[in-house]
């Protein structure tokens, strides 16, 4: 039995345990900038081995939800800055992880009201942003209509990828982690039935559907090193309008071997079986998703695989053992228990999160959870 207490060596950077706090939108930062707030929420949770940041626009134009920190101003390169000082003080490791939204975003939110670009025109039909709605108040809204980017503009947006990633290291981040996952540019991409273009970076083949992934991850490795370079992917998720198709095996298959190729830290694999199987029995989703991490795994090499969605303490334990995964990644548990590890290591209960306090607002349900206190 492998001990997910003991530590674990990432691409050369030391973790302290097995254990990933996954990247969670709180919406915290009414300037776009990380607070001190915002660096107390991320150094109570320290004692993770790895903490992956909340999605941080790598451009205005890639932001989809308001009050979220990017990392392509100096301004916000120093807020980050005073997070990844708390969380080194108490021993941590922290890694940014790069979005950019694509379709899934709001003309309130972009520069003079622009549109939202895209791999496509297609509208993200039932997805929602975070921006401002008629009566100029915050507020969910339907995502707007985007435009295709051009063949030149999307060489733009892998090099504001690439200055992103620099940004993060220069803001004190141990790593980035690219966010390729949920429905958000890359995988727009990716998606043969949300991808029309008829570029070099259409879907019809599939060395022209990873064109862009692999653009990325080139320019993000030659600007900060392989090892400093994680990815999150979600094979068979249907978030914003993410519809499946039948060459979704193949495509992440070649997508997790070109990973290994290239060398870098981990790929971080998002689980949302149990977001879209919920009338199939527990078993099937369990068996369906252990062919997925056998497939993923055998593509990897040494490259680190990390799953997250519905994890518990058991499930990472059979995973690991069982040389699926090298990393169990914790969500919403992470939003009510700042200690998590400790909790599950002594065995102590785990605090539920107040669902109302997930996005924005204050204090209240971000910082003011308490760590275990037995008796």
């Amino acid at each position: 039995m492998i001990d997910l207490f003991g530590k674990y060596d990432l691409s050369g950077l030391t973790l302290n345990n097995h254990f990933v706090m996954a990247p969670m939108t709180r919406s915290r930062a009414p300037e776009d900038i990380a607070t001190e707030q915002v660096a107390l929420h991320y150094t109570q949770r320290g004692t993770a081995g790895l903490i992956i940041s909340e999605g941080t626009p790598i451009s205005r134009e890639g932001q989809g939800y308001l009050f979220n920190p990017g990392i392509y101003t100096e301004e916000q390169i120093q807020g980050w800055k005073l997070v990844t000082d708390s969380v080194h003080s108490v021993g941590g490791r922290i890694f940014a992880q790069l979005w950019h939204v694509g379709r899934v975003s709001h003309t309130s939110i972009q520069i003079d009201g622009t549109t939202p670009v895209s791999a496509t025109s297609k509208v993200a039909q039932g997805a929602i942003a975070f921006g401002y709605t008629q009566s100029g108040e915050p507020g969910f809204v339907p995502t707007s209509t985007p435009r295709p980017l051009t063949t030149e503009e999307v060489g733009r947006v892998v090099e504001d990828f690439a200055q992103a990633a620099q940004n993060a290291i220069a803001a004190g981040f141990d790593g980035v982690e690219i966010h390729g996952a949920n429905g958000y540019l890359i995988e727009q991409f990716l998606n043969p039935l949300v991808n029309d273009r008829c570029d070099r970076y259409s879907a019809k083949s599939l060395e022209d559907r990873l064109r862009f992934v692999f653009e990325v991850v080139d320019a993000v490795c030659a600007r900060i090193g392989a090892d400093r370079v994680g990815i999150r992917i979600s094979p068979y998720g249907q978030l914003f309008d993410m519809p499946i198709y039948p060459e979704i095996d193949e495509t992440y298959s070649a997508l997790c071997a070109g990973m290994n190729k290239r060398g870098i830290a981990y790929v971080h694999v998002m689980d949302q079986t149990h977001f879209f199987l919920a009338d199939e029995s527990s078993t099937a989703q369990e068996q369906a998703l252990r062919e997925l991490l056998t497939h993923c795994k055998a593509q990897l090499g040494e490259t680190a695989l990390i799953l997250a969605g519905d994890m518990t303490l058991e499930r990472a334990q059979d995973l690991v053992d069982a040389g699926l995964i090298d990393l169990a990644a914790f969500g919403q548990p992470f939003i009510a228990n700042p200690d998590l590890v400790a909790r599950l290591k002594n065995g102590w209960p785990l605090t539920t999160p107040d669902r109302d306090t997930y996005y924005g607002g204050t204090a209240k349900g971000y910082v003011d959870y308490p760590p275990y206190a037995p008796a």
